[in-house]
């Protein structure tokens, strides 16, 4: 039979069949456009801070273990004029946890920080908080920045990673550590570099705190980075790293070997995998000069194979702009409303989901 005279199904079957021997981090933009309507709607005002307080830029935002509360990093200064810096000369509590209605239940962490940036929760209920201030802004010899925290659920200092006030590397240093994932057995692991020329690697801790490996330069080839901006865990156990300067998901086990390479979704900021086995990504600079062709959003796919099967643009966003915009980061609750943060909107963006 030639390619003239298969039927549409058999044309189908053989395109399907043609995917699957390809690895999908190959896999055209094209073939991952959102198909009809997005599953979800927005809640427009749904974050409520304590009464006299505007929302500051919002960063990372994750889920309580009880699968309905959202905590997230809301900077202090809600200035247009202190992006980078905004909890410098600040008291307020930048880790927030959120109730299903969107009220403040619980906060922490003022003074503490200069830029946090990253936030996990471990399986106990822990908070886990990088700062990822830049050499650049860090006071000499100041208390603040470089470091990972980690605290109770009601804000109580249990462990603390990093030479606070002192950018560097090896295996009691970090430089603008941009995020912090916990895995099931206790180990914790880094993205360690929030810029191109910082230390871009994954660096892997023993649940004490005490250093075992590391991995990763700065480079293009698999197992390098340029900005670890995001990392998180499947189901699996596997290490995911959005290595967002170079367009890709990189996926490892958790000794560092590379496994392999995703692009099929965007310019990854941040990284969610919900209890269904599905993985969620921010897209928040895909533009004409970072990321030619591609658009501003969250983009939803199976975490096994990588499949893209939804697609949530921005509709703010604009190609011509590569300020960075939208959602940076996200997470999902028990019952499949998606929470996106978005630094320079200000804003904790709720989306119910409306359709399977």
């Amino acid at each position: 039979m030639t390619s003239r005279s298969m039927t549409s199904d058999a044309r189908r079957v053989l395109l399907l069949a043609t995917l699957a021997a390809f690895p999908v981090g190959i896999l055209a933009s094209g073939l991952v456009a959102q198909v009809g309507p997005s599953p979800f709607r927005t809640v427009d005002g749904w974050a409520q801070l304590p009464a006299g307080r505007q929302m500051g830029a919002v960063g990372d935002v994750t889920i309580d273990p009880d699968g309905e509360h959202v905590w997230a990093v809301v900077r202090c200064d809600a200035g247009a004029d202190r992006f980078g810096t905004e909890c410098l000369d600040s008291d307020l509590d930048p880790i927030i946890k959120f109730d299903s209605d969107g009220n403040t239940v619980e906060s922490f962490g003022g003074g503490m920080f200069i830029w946090p940036h990253g936030i996990d929760v471990d399986p106990d209920g822990n908070v886990w908080v990088t700062d990822a201030v830049a050499a650049g802004n860090t006071p000499q010899g100041g208390t603040r920045g470089h470091q990972v925290i980690k605290f109770s659920p009601n804000g109580r200092v249990l462990m603390r990673l990093g030479t606070p006030g002192v950018p560097g590397g090896g295996r009691t240093g970090f430089n603008a550590p941009a995020d912090v994932v916990v895995a099931e057995d206790g180990s914790i692991f880094v993205a360690d570099g929030h810029a191109n020329q910082t230390n871009n690697r994954v660096v892997k801790f023993a649940p004490d705190g005490t250093y075992l490996m590391e991995w990763g330069q700065s480079g293009y080839a698999p197992g390098e980075f340029r900005t670890l901006h995001a990392i998180a865990l499947d189901s699996r156990g596997r290490v995911f790293v959005a290595d967002r300067s170079n367009n890709r998901i990189q996926i490892f086990d958790q000794e560092g070997n590379f496994l392999s390479q995703w692009t099929q979704f965007g310019r990854p900021s941040g990284i969610f995998f919900d209890d269904n086995g599905q993985i969620f990504v921010a897209d928040s600079e895909s533009d004409d000069v970072q990321n030619p062709g591609w658009e501003m959003g969250i983009r939803i796919g199976d975490a096994a194979t990588g499949w893209v099967t939804d697609f949530i643009l921005f509709p703010g966003g604009d190609p011509r702009v590569t300020a960075g915009n939208g959602a940076e980061f996200v997470a999902v609750d028990r019952y499949g409303n998606m929470y996106g943060g978005e630094p320079r909107p200000r804003n904790l963006q709720k989306y119910v989901r409306v359709r399977p």
